[in-house]
């Protein structure tokens, strides 16, 4: 966030936090069966858009604040859950977010989600790795963190680089949507973001999503 934010943008940001925090609740989706706590949700892409309309700070307070809901609401791994989400939307929001600031085109959108995502998988494989053996039990006892290195490349990577290619694919596709939207009821100005959506990011943001979608219920086993 900035020092021009207003009770306007506000108002913007409390009602993107809440829209990604009744997508988070509405939508949450588990499609390893190695590790059934790890569930989808597209929250992030909310996050991201709040970003990249207020700046990387936005995204973090969204974070936060969307976290510590679901912590309290529907989570079952406590705090160290709430970090573990922090975390996986910070990294993919706050540098997307910081990359789209610098360049504010659709260019610029689609390298800082690119980075933002390479950026998460890389964060979420350190912090699986240190966290997960914390709260992740088998029986009574929690497993050694010897277990979940091995689960890092066959389990928790194909997992964030699913959950983070879908929300790439999907924050691609609804931004613009969202922003005119939000200008033609007078919440951002019309001179607020620069560029068009063209039809070949629509396109590449379509195929995306379908190519996600296929994969994950391949993880499922549906097809």
């Amino acid at each position: 966030m900035n020092s021009k934010i207003n009770i306007k943008d506000l108002v913007v940001i409390a009602m993107l936090s809440a829209l990604a925090y009744l997508l988070m609740f509405a939508i949450r989706v588990a499609f390893v069966p190695a590790a059934p706590f790890l569930k989808y949700d597209p929250k992030d892409v909310v996050i991201i858009i709040g970003g990249f309309l207020y700046g990387p700070l936005t995204a973090v307070l969204m974070s936060v604040i969307v976290s510590f809901l679901e912590m309290v609401t529907v989570s079952e791994s406590g705090p160290i859950g709430m970090i573990m989400n922090i975390v996986s939307s910070c990294s993919f929001a706050f540098t997307a977010a910081a990359v789209y600031r610098k360049k504010r085109t659709i260019h610029g959108a689609v390298v800082g989600l690119v980075i933002g995502l390479v950026v998460m998988i890389a964060t979420m494989l350190l912090w699986n790795y240190l966290l997960t053996p914390l709260y992740m039990k088998i029986g009574e006892n929690n497993v050694p963190r010897e277990f979940i290195a091995k689960m890092l490349v066959p389990v928790f990577l194909p997992f964030n680089l699913l959950k983070g290619g879908l929300n790439l694919g999907i924050t691609l596709l609804v931004y613009k949507p969202i922003v005119t939207a939000l200008r033609k009821t007078g919440m951002l100005p019309a001179a607020e973001e620069k560029g068009k959506a063209n039809i070949s990011v629509i396109v590449a943001a379509l195929f995306a999503i379908i190519m996600y979608v296929l994969l994950i219920l391949v993880f499922k086993g549906v097809i």
